[in-house]
């Protein structure tokens, strides 16, 4: 099938599968991935690892709208599907989706003049129960309304008192989590993640916090638990911290991603397309690592101050970080295309999935943003 329709939102996505052997990504200028970034000496707290990546090229992403940015100043509209019939401009003949509400399925409209960026593991909290994104995508400006792909991330409740959506701002769902989402596809493993999030989290936690936590089946409301976000605050804190110095003194060699490493084994990337653009997912990239390596902790035990104590394995060092960052070899290359807009790149390798928005939009062409995870 070489075009998709959305059902609903009159989208058309062009799917190109790929069987790659022994190759590259085939991201133009891109198909070098790793060699493009370079990993610096790694920032740790406790069973976390973070490795800053520069690159030697960048790009100008000012023009580029943050689900954050957007839903903050009321110029980006998520509610749920069916519930709302939001204003059409380009065409008029949008029929709502039927059915009413639906678990996978949100409606999105972009009502800014600047186009929008949607990242996987991005969570929207409201509506008949919380969800988080699970698909890159580029939203245009000014734009129709689009079914917006999404997993439920708060499998206790589905009734709300109005069917529109707000930003969980403080954090993006862990890397385990986003994995659940972007790469397996499957609203069952998400419950999972969520799940054991939330039993980590309260074993490690004290009695009363553990009662709350365990009264809740919202991902978005475990976070938000007053001790959970000090446990967090306490491994992201420091790293956010040394990591946004670091950015300042390397503006220059474009400090734009990291390399993930907890309990001592290399689990994630997240690349952008500039510093600016890294900038303003940082705070809440780094709370969801942090919240990967409390629940991934080897032997549960309340944290204290300053590092962990033993139990994970040796930490990688630069040279592993590089290795892992500089391998995009794929056996498989999946390509789905809104003409103009963005084109979203799956490469299945050895051992690892990875995914590449590409922004097509005018004046653009260039990777927005990476991710790869270890399968």
């Amino acid at each position: 099938m070489t075009r998709k329709r959305i059902l609903g939102f009159g989208l058309l996505i062009t799917l190109a599968v790929l069987t790659v052997l022994s190759m590259g990504p085939d991201l133009g200028e891109a198909g070098q991935v790793g060699s493009a970034y370079k990993v610096l000496a790694p920032i740790s707290r406790g069973n976390l690892t973070i490795f800053p990546v520069v690159t030697d090229r960048t790009h100008d992403t000012r023009n580029f709208l943050t689900l954050d940015e957007g839903v903050r100043s009321g110029e980006v509209i998520v509610s749920e599907a069916g519930s709302v019939r939001p204003l059409v401009r380009r065409r008029q003949d949008y029929i709502p989706p039927g059915g009413g509400a639906q678990v996978n399925s949100l409606v999105l409209v972009n009502n800014s003049d600047r186009p929008l960026i949607l990242l996987a593991g991005e969570i929207v909290t409201g509506g008949k129960q919380d969800r988080v994104v699970g698909k890159d995508r580029i939203v245009p400006p000014k734009s129709d309304p689009i079914d917006l792909a999404v997993f439920c991330v708060e499998p206790g409740r589905w009734v709300g008192p109005k069917p529109e959506f707000g930003s969980f701002q403080s954090q993006m769902a862990q890397p385990s989590v986003r994995r659940s989402a972007m790469a397996d596809q499957n609203q069952q493993k998400v419950w999972a993640e969520v799940h054991s999030t939330a039993q980590s989290l309260a074993v490690q936690a004290s009695p009363a916090a553990a009662g709350a936590i365990g009264g809740t089946s919202s991902y978005a409301g475990v976070m938000a638990n007053d001790e959970v976000k000090r446990r967090v605050d306490a491994v992201a804190v420091p790293i956010e911290q040394s990591y946004l110095g670091l950015m300042r003194e390397l503006r220059e060699r474009n400090a734009v991603g990291v390399v993930v490493a907890v309990n001592g084994r290399l689990i994630w990337a997240d690349l952008f397309a500039s510093t600016a653009l890294l900038e303003k997912y940082w705070p809440k990239l780094i709370r969801s690592y942090a919240a990967e390596a409390l629940t991934q902790r080897s032997g549960i035990h309340p944290l204290v101050e300053g590092e962990g104590r033993g139990g994970w394995g040796a930490r990688p060092d630069v040279k592993d970080a590089q290795a892992f960052l500089d391998d995009f070899g794929a056996r498989h290359q999946v390509e789905e295309t809104e003409p103009g807009v963005f084109r979203r790149t799956e490469l299945t390798g050895n051992d690892f999935t990875a995914f590449a928005l590409t922004a097509l939009l005018p004046g653009t062409g260039y990777e927005v943003h990476i991710a790869k995870m270890v399968d």
